[in-house]
């Protein structure tokens, strides 16, 4: 094998594999990347045999090769050579990747790259081109909400729903619960319902970053994997396999009190009282208060810690309903609040003990869902 190519390019091709590599996997290839000369590019790969990325750059390929070696001691090595010329050999039948770049030379043991896990091939079944920045809001304002431990492994991921001509993503880790409604604008060809990993999703929402061309998204036959193709990175992840609570009777059908709330004002409020709700088990209390006559309506926000202090804090809102008083956990606030791209956000509650709903003003497609706290008042 000998390839070269710039610095500037393998390191930034090592970075957007990285991400894949397995640091706690038994098996030794996991903890590598593979190189590999690929139609004229040299290929990178890496996995953690639940998620593999690929990632195609440019090259001069003198000679066609592959092989493994440990990720993190290239990546090192790499990211701190100048932005020259890399050139790159492996004798045959030799497992040393030998390295020139400047006047730096290295050699750095490898592995067969007939050991390194197979990518799953993702293509015998449904394929579908989705609009990468819509694709990228629609993660951001749903993965968060996915739950974090295994207890029960389908919450860990998102719920995919492809019907008619819309993709549904939700998210729930059994206190809030996140729906996110993306018009496809073309008819999907047949019904599909998968669980994606949302380690998996937030991994593409990292890639589809610098993604203006659409990203192709495919389900193979026995829908057990899922391959998002871009310009020059491939994702291909393991779907989780179960069935996803049915999240449609969790979001309330009514309320008896909905405020319109400055967005980044309410942020600001619930991140004044998080400090004080640190040593108070997260709560953060919100009563809102109608107006009278001409008078605005009022939401106030508070927090309080034994021992330590209380803030209360007061905003200028317009109410439709009731007076009504409910706690959040201060996190799950913030969580759903520094994600939203509006600038007003309506907050509709039933009573203290039931679920708090926010959806952005003037926006249909989203909606979030909030357990309350059970609070003394």
């Amino acid at each position: 094998m000998k390839i070269s190519c710039l610095q500037e390019n393998l390191a930034k091709g090592l970075s957007v594999v990285g991400r894949a590599v397995g640091t706690r996997s038994t098996l030794p290839q996991a903890s590598h990347v593979l190189l590999a000369s690929d139609e004229g590019r040299l290929k990178l790969v890496a996995t953690n045999l639940e998620i593999a990325i690929s990632c195609w750059i440019g090259a001069q390929v003198e000679e066609e090769g592959a092989v493994t070696v440990p990720a993190r001691l290239l990546t090192d090595f790499v990211g701190s050579l100048p932005n020259e010329r890399i050139d790159m050999s492996l004798p045959a039948r030799a497992k040393q990747l030998n390295l020139n770049c400047a006047r730096n030379e290295a050699s750095v043991s490898g592995m067969d790259a007939a050991d390194f896990p197979p990518v799953p091939p993702v293509d015998d079944g449904f394929r579908l081109k989705l609009e990468a920045k819509a694709l990228r809001t629609a993660i951001e304002q749903t993965e968060f909400a996915a739950a974090a431990d295994d207890t029960r492994p389908v919450l860990t991921g998102i719920h995919t729903l492809l019907e008619d001509s819309e993709l549904t993503l939700a998210a729930a880790d059994g206190f809030r619960l996140a729906v996110y409604k993306l018009a496809l604008g073309q008819e999907v060809p047949e019904k599909v319902e998968v669980i994606i990993p949302a380690r998996a999703m937030r991994e593409l929402m990292r890639l589809l970053a610098e993604e203006e061309e659409p990203v192709e998204l495919a389900f193979n036959a026995a829908r057990s994997q899922v391959l998002f193709r871009m310009k020059s990175v491939e994702m291909v992840a393991t779907l989780i396999q179960g069935t996803f609570p049915n999240y449609s009777q969790l979001i309330p059908a009514s309320y008896a009190s909905r405020a319109l709330i400055d967005m980044r004002q309410f942020l600001q409020e619930t991140r004044i009282a998080a400090i004080f709700a640190r040593d108070g088990s997260g709560i953060v209390r919100i009563q809102l208060q109608p107006g009278e006559d001409v008078a605005p309506g009022k939401l106030i926000i508070s927090a309080r810690a034994e021992e330590i202090g209380e803030h209360r804090g007061e905003m200028d809102v317009k109410i439709e309903g009731e007076a009504s008083k409910i706690a959040f956990n201060s996190k799950y606030l913030q969580d759903v609040l520094q994600v939203l791209d509006c600038s007003q956000v309506a907050l509709e509650t039933s009573t203290p003990s039931s679920p708090g709903v926010l959806r952005p003003v003037g926006v249909e497609n989203y909606v979030h869902v909030v357990m309350p706290m059970f609070v003394q008042w």
